[in-house]
């Protein structure tokens, strides 16, 4: 029974990957144009009020993005609502997310597109899981509006 449980999740979770990309196709990627996809997903969060949003630049340091874009939400709705702008804007600009995790409970909402990997947290599970804190000595990329001082911790 166990295997069945365990089968049946990994299908659904396939489907939702294979319904992703039927829906739009992969393009090969530019750091341009990931560059680009990491300070959209950040600023449709500023757009929803997010807070402490950062874009951790984690190229050639992970085999599995080049952007990490953390963000903190003051309540399960309020990160639903970040996560549902980051998703809504990056797919009019052509870019859908593979994968989107968490958004039942939204304590910790993780979307994933490909190069880019956007984490919406609420602000006790974001300091719990501290990933500013083990990507300390990564840089960030300095977002539009922010002084170049704030860029880089």
């Amino acid at each position: 029974m166990k295997v069945k449980k365990s089968k049946k999740h990994k299908t659904r979770r396939l489907g939702r990957k294979d319904a992703a990309s039927k829906a739009a196709p992969l393009r090969p990627t530019t750091p341009e144009h990931t560059r680009r996809v990491a300070l959209l997903a950040a600023q449709a969060g500023l757009d929803k009020k997010a807070t402490d949003v950062q874009v951790v630049d984690v190229a050639g340091k992970v085999d599995y993005a080049d952007y990490l874009v953390l963000m903190t939400g003051r309540s399960d709705r309020h990160v639903s609502a970040i996560a549902g702008s980051v998703d809504e804007l990056l797919a009019r600009n052509g870019t859908r997310a593979i994968f989107i995790e968490g958004l039942p409970a939204a304590q910790w909402v993780l979307i994933d597109f490909i190069d880019v990997v956007v984490h919406v947290f609420l602000e006790e599970t974001r300091a719990l899981y501290d990933l500013d804190g083990l990507w300390m000595d990564a840089s960030r990329l300095k977002l539009p509006g922010e002084s170049r001082e704030s860029a880089n911790p």
